[in-house]
């Protein structure tokens, strides 16, 4: 999401790095190329002038440039007003009303509401162990009521059965009553894109909320829309009296500038934040994590949280086992890989660990990505179970065949054996180290001549 900002943040801070002592030309230097990587991001410009203005206030006091290190001194004034800008502290969706307690979500058309719904329906329901019903108000788009009662039964999840001719007002009326009738906890109510501009479906929204008076009206913006998206949030706040912010595809390929312009311009919180187009890839937003990896210092605590939610404990354990005993295979490779994919493949890790930037430009410069593990799985999945556990039954002729049953080549083949090899090496060579051995020596022991900048 923010890999552009991210890189140009990069250089300026390399730069202050490599300096010893800075003078207030030095500082004022850094701030200009600041403020120009987030302009260039789509950050609103009032929002930028605010940020620059904070950030040069702080950086430029004494205990600033007389530092021993001055050039981290400057970074962590960035970092910290960034911290600021987006919130601060992270904020949950408030469930502290008499239930069922309800949740309006809004936004334009096509920012991933109905989606959105859903992937909250599931969150709630799965990790808050709540009680969910979710509404379709939108009788505008075609099949948008469909299209949330296939996303309910996916995420296993009610919805409030479709009456065909019912205006938006009186299905979030039957809902709420539906939703007490039926004991639920929590009632979603997924309204319709509407475009700002719109005054008739604003002034629908705006009926909406006074007939159901919800607890939280959430703003489900598109984090790659452009320098419009502060106008759409403040608009939606006149109207709706937002209480929080969705961002949806942080996975994009977008600058980022909405999702550090509408906190700031809202005073809306942002607390979620949608990281794929799965139904279970929804985060909380965090602030200082956010800030953390836009600066290029990674996010070790999403990727360690994720792992918890991800990895199978008897399995994970089970592995450690035969890497203790060196009796690693390519089953275990496989699921590895299935591991790695389920945790948001490389780049999705890429981005949670310090110095990812980099990483990624390694990653390209190897012709490295995303469809290599699929095609790896596919490898392995090719092959018998005797094959698996002793690859050294595959020469010529069953890596033909591995190929063509997972349409790869004898080459890709080759080169996952190879990849195998090494990868049980180091499996053995930390079966000999035991745990303190590993501590001691860390990656150094495990991989001799590997350098702390090598990938």
């Amino acid at each position: 999401m923010f890999d552009s900002l991210t890189g140009r943040l990069s250089d300026v801070f390399d730069r202050l790095r490599k300096r010893g002592a800075l003078s207030e030309a030095d500082v004022d230097a850094a701030l200009r190329d600041v403020r120009v990587a987030l302009l260039e991001a789509d950050v609103a410009l009032s929002v930028v002038r605010d940020f620059i203005a904070k950030a040069k206030a702080d950086a430029m006091g004494e205990n600033v440039l007389r530092s021993v290190t001055p050039g981290q001194m400057v970074i962590k004034v960035v970092n910290d007003a960034l911290i600021e800008m987006l919130g601060g502290e992270a904020e949950e969706l408030n469930m502290m009303a008499v239930p069922p307690v309800g949740i309006m979500l809004v936004g334009l058309q096509g920012s991933g509401k109905t989606t959105t719904a859903a992937k909250i329906g599931l969150r709630l329901q799965t990790r808050d162990r709540k009680k969910v019903m979710m509404a379709s108000l939108d009788t505008q788009r075609p099949a948008a009521q469909e299209q949330l009662k296939i996303l309910g039964e996916q995420a296993e999840v009610a919805t409030l059965p479709v009456i065909p001719g019912q205006g938006p007002v009186d299905i979030a009326k039957r809902a709420l009553e539906a939703a007490r009738l039926g004991g639920y906890d929590v009632v979603l109510y997924d309204t319709a894109g509407r475009l700002s501009i719109d005054e008739a479906l604003m002034g629908e929204m705006s009926q909406i909320r006074t007939a159901v008076d919800p607890h939280e009206t959430l703003l489900v913006a598109d984090a790659m829309t452009g320098q419009d998206a502060v106008n759409v949030a403040e608009r939606f706040h006149e109207t709706a009296g937002l209480t929080g912010i969705v961002l949806t595809r942080v996975d994009g390929d977008g600058r980022g500038g909405a999702a550090l312009s509408m906190r700031a311009v809202t005073g809306c919180p942002i607390k979620l934040i949608g990281v794929g187009e799965k139904l279970d890839e929804l985060e909380e937003f965090h602030p200082e994590r956010i800030a953390n990896r836009i600066l290029g210092m990674g996010d070790v605590v999403s990727l360690v949280e994720k792992a918890a939610e991800t990895i199978d404990q008897e399995e994970a354990e089970a592995l450690a086992k035969k890497i203790q005993k060196g009796q690693f295979d390519l089953e275990d490779m496989s699921k590895q890989l299935q591991q790695m994919r389920k945790m948001g493949g490389l780049s999705g890790l890429m981005d949670m660990l310090p110095g990812a930037g980099k990483m990624k430009d390694q990653m390209a410069k190897a012709n490295i990505d995303e469809r290599m593990i699929g095609q790896q799985e596919a490898i392995i999945s090719s092959m018998t179970k005797k094959e698996r556990s002793r690859p050294k039954l595959i020469h010529a002729s069953r890596k033909r065949r591995i190929a063509a049953g997972s349409g790869t080549t004898v080459q890709d083949v080759n080169k996952l054996l190879k990849q195998f090899q090494t990868m049980s090496k180091v499996m053995k060579r930390m079966s000999k180290m035991g745990k303190k051995g590993m501590m001691r020596q860390g990656l150094q022991g495990l991989m001799p001549g590997m350098s702390n900048s090598s990938f």
